[in-house]
């Protein structure tokens, strides 16, 4: 996914006399607009010097932080989805790709003010010190946690260079004492693929968070466990996946699809530019009844599944609209660590239909709430779930019923009665 800038060093061509006019005004119009480069180059120098030498404070005005500011502002002014990357951003943005960081492995929210462990992921260091569900954080390396600390900024003292060492002060509940750790950083996976079980009646369940490195690996794993648990049919949850690499959603989706069949194309800028992601499964292509539940939280490569199998007839779609992003976005690697992420194409399902700024329209229609998303959303992350007890105890509201994920169940297993506006018609749907 991400791209090198190469930079490449032409010779230039002196011609002299007569003989050689025509060659020349050919280099002269060739290199038009390098001269239009260098105009705008001199516009924001001059710019740039004003502000340095005259501006009332000389902290916020060093040629480097006005460099930065403007390249900011040239990616800005581009669409929603490019922006320039500085040294920090585009390393949490490799690590959010790859599903990899370096972290002691806990999954941590704020709540009341104070920062509270979800839950330890099994196998990482927190997992093996011990730490439960429940504990608070009340110091890092020796410094309290103030009330009402920003999550974010506990994320990234918890995290760090894999084999460095990091002090935890815990506060458990029903204990007075404070719980002292120390932990050796590791590299973290994150499991992008969660929740798989067999929901009953042989419907099988998958959930897919994210679209990281790793996506394609954990889906087919998942899937195959199902299928040998007696999975005849299976519900493929997308809602609220804001999507992530597009080689993650081609190789969750060709599982469904003939080796050599198109699965998604993109179109650059020029007529060239076109890409055609194919099928590369060997062996038959899965034949089972599949439902995707999407909303309005569902984008990018989360639609990049549910177009194509929409698309192919291999998959009803229940839910909401999905969000419509159809861009593809290609990172370049910069000088000092810096990063530019840039739209470079829009993608097509396999019969030419853009979602660009329209979503996916769903086959089956189930609109929730706000209140009904939110709360779903925090019932599916939760261990909680399982334990309708605890988790009204601790979150304040008995968990709700997946009305969308019913309506999933029951189209698979075609006890549904629908009239003939919402019947689903699996083959050659618009989006």
């Amino acid at each position: 996914m991400f791209k090198r800038i190469l930079t490449l060093a032409a010779g230039a061509l002196l011609g002299v006399g007569l003989a050689f006019g025509v060659l020349k005004l050919a280099l002269v119009w060739s290199i038009w607009p390098n001269r239009e480069l260098d105009r705008a180059s001199n516009r924001m120098r001059e710019v740039m010097q004003l502000v340095n030498e005259n501006y009332v404070d000389a902290r916020p005005v060093a040629y480097a932080q006005l460099a930065t500011a403007a390249l900011h502002g040239v990616a800005d002014s581009l669409d929603p989805h490019s922006e320039f990357l500085e040294e920090k951003d585009t390393r949490e943005f490799e690590e959010e790709l790859t599903g990899e960081f370096g972290g002691i492995g806990i999954q941590v929210e704020t709540r009341g003010g104070r920062v509270l462990v979800i839950a330890p992921i099994a196998g990482t260091p927190g997992d093996r010190a011990g730490i439960r569900r429940g504990d608070e954080i009340v110091s890092i390396d020796g410094k309290s946690l103030a009330s009402g600390t920003v999550i974010d900024a506990v994320v990234g003292r918890l995290r760090g260079k894999p084999q460095t060492k990091v002090s935890l002060g815990l506060q458990r509940p029903n204990n007075s004492q404070q719980i002292d750790l120390t932990l050796v950083r590791e590299v973290i996976k994150t499991e992008s693929v969660q929740g798989a079980r067999i929901l009953g009646d042989g419907v099988g369940y998958i959930q897919i968070t994210e679209f990281s490195e790793h996506t394609g690996d954990q889906f087919a794993k998942a899937l195959e466990t199902l299928l040998k648990q007696g999975a005849s049919s299976l519900v493929l949850d997308l809602r609220n996946n804001p999507g992530g690499l597009l080689d993650a959603a081609v190789e969750v989706a060709e599982l469904f699809f003939k080796k050599g069949e198109i699965v998604v194309y993109t179109q650059g800028r020029k007529p060239g530019d076109r890409e055609d992601y194919r099928s590369e499964i060997d062996g038959p292509p899965l034949d089972l009844p599949l439902a995707i539940l999407i909303n309005s939280g569902s984008a990018s490569a989360a639609e990049v599944v549910t177009g194509a199998l929409k698309d192919t007839g291999r998959a009803v779609v229940v839910g909401e609209r999905s969000f419509g992003k159809g861009s593809v976005q290609s990172v370049f690697k910069l000088k000092n660590g810096e990063g530019l992420r840039l739209t470079t194409a829009r993608y097509y399902t396999p019969s030419g239909v853009t979602i660009h700024e329209k979503g996916i329209a769903p086959q089956v229609e189930v609109v929730m709430t706000p209140d009904e998303d939110g709360k779903l959303s925090l019932q599916r992350a939760r261990p909680e779930r399982d334990d309708p007890a605890a988790f009204e105890e601790r979150f304040g509201f008995a968990p709700i019923k997946d009305r969308q994920l019913q309506v999933a169940i029951d189209v698979l297993l075609g006890v549904q009665v629908l009239g003939d506006r919402t019947r689903p018609t699996v083959a050659g749907s618009q989006h």
